[in-house]
């Protein structure tokens, strides 16, 4: 499947992620609000809940769906290549760039972990699309020999 360009990719994938971000969001805190409201106001509860916090979250997919199409992009157009180590390099320079106020360590921390998560699902993504992939059938020769 072919993808978008690059300067498109960001935007895109900042969207996107913006709407999954709320999508979930506003799933978890409907449930998270209603629990933790009083009981003859769960409803009200939930929705405000979801009315404050659902954006948050959404903003926060946002920032990292930005950053690691930011970074894929450029390892593409650095590397001139788009293989499965961009998406893998461009997960450990997200985590890192994310949690570099928290310090080096930090930093390198999430950095190691964002290199992992993605190496998952890159490698889930390989092995989902060679599990689905048609397979071409395979042809025997057939050896006529004659009879004597």
């Amino acid at each position: 499947m072919e993808r978008e360009p690059c300067p498109q990719r960001i935007w895109s994938d900042v969207g996107g992620a913006f709407a999954m971000g709320c999508i979930c969001g506003t799933l978890w805190h409907t449930f998270k609000g209603a629990r933790n409201s009083p009981k003859g106001d769960r409803l009200v509860g939930s929705m405000m809940a979801v009315r404050s916090r659902a954006p948050l979250l959404g903003g926060a997919f946002a920032v990292w769906g930005g950053l690691f199409s930011a970074f894929d992009c450029s390892l593409n157009s650095v590397r001139h290549k788009e293989d499965i180590w961009n998406p893998i390099i461009a997960g450990a320079l997200t985590g890192g760039v994310l949690s570099a106020r928290g310090g080096w360590k930090a930093s390198a921390r999430s950095a190691v972990f964002g290199g992992i998560f993605l190496a998952l699902i890159e490698g889930a993504a390989v092995v989902l699309q060679k599990y689905f992939e048609p397979q071409q059938p395979v042809y025997q020769q057939q050896s006529h020999t004659q009879s004597r």
